[in-house]
């Protein structure tokens, strides 16, 4: 029995087409849920004052702040490392038994559980460096956290970038680093804003880490330094939803939605980037 190409391409499309609306549409329901119920508790009080009485009034404005340390300072330890061991895997690395290895632990990692990173960094940074909980505990501890992500992203943009650039520069009498700083990292770009786009979504959205190494249940005041606690919006969350009775609905549902905005923000300005950059390219 011969089966009609035509209709095989339409059975498949309609599975894709299923799977794909299996995704949207519960995550389209729960972004819309929070929209619905989050917006009447958005206001400039709720925004950018000290929470008060138990949490129970008052706005989030520390947790915002704590949010915003925690991202930038786990962006600052981990973007950096992650390009340079990238480069090293990719462009130096001999591909023998140990750097095989080493790759393949770096994507096993970026599948351990956030709560295994939220225990090392308890006791590596909290306890034996005594950080104590601090911005700087959190922000390694997110660091490492979302370190493999962008080692895997970067790999992968370097890697992208086609041999024939590298061997022209060479040729011209280029050096192998002015090779990497003028060629191949330009063009790979694009794709390691990819990895920073996961790494800032995820930081920013994880609760176990912080809670071991920096999270405060209510501390209304701003960080002095970055060995002081702060509250976090993901641990935040957490608290007015379990922990706080006879809290109103719309204050949990408020903050799930400034922290999706964050997110989703910091990700559209970042996409906005990548685009541009990637309209550049000549290949």
């Amino acid at each position: 029995m011969i089966i009609n190409p035509r209709i095989t391409q339409k059975i498949a499309f309609s599975f894709l087409l299923l799977a794909t609306l299996l995704i949207i549409i519960p995550v389209g329901l729960i972004v819309v849920t929070i929209v619905i119920k989050g917006t009447p508790a958005i206001s400039w009080d709720f925004l950018f004052t000290m929470p008060r009485d138990g949490m129970r009034a008052g706005g989030i404005f520390p947790a915002i702040i704590g949010t915003i340390c925690l991202v930038i300072g786990a962006l600052a330890f981990s973007w950096p490392i992650g390009v340079m061991a990238a480069i090293y895997l990719t462009e130096y690395a001999k591909d023998n038994l140990l750097t095989r290895m080493i790759k393949l632990a770096i994507v096993n990692l970026a599948g351990v559980p956030s709560v295994i990173y939220g225990l090392f960094g308890l006791a590596l940074f909290v306890v034996f460096l005594k950080f104590g909980s601090s911005i700087i505990a959190g922000s390694l501890t997110l660091g490492i956290l979302v370190l493999p992500v962008i080692i895997s992203a970067t790999r992968v943009a370097l890697e992208s970038v086609p041999n024939s650039f590298r061997e022209v520069s060479l040729s011209l009498g280029a050096s192998k680093w002015q090779t990497i700083r003028h060629i191949v990292l330009p063009n790979s770009i694009p794709g390691i804003m990819t990895g920073t786009i996961l790494e800032v979504a995820r930081s920013a959205g994880e609760t176990a880490p912080i809670l071991f190494t920096v999270a405060a249940f209510y501390l209304p005041r701003l960080p002095q330094s970055v060995f002081d606690q702060v509250m976090a919006l993901p641990y935040h969350l957490y608290v007015i939803s379990t922990q706080i009775p006879n809290i109103d609905a719309k204050t949990t549902y408020g903050t799930a939605l400034v922290l999706l905005s964050m997110v989703l923000f910091v990700n559209l300005i970042a996409i906005i980037i990548r685009y541009k950059l990637r309209k550049n390219k000549k290949w």
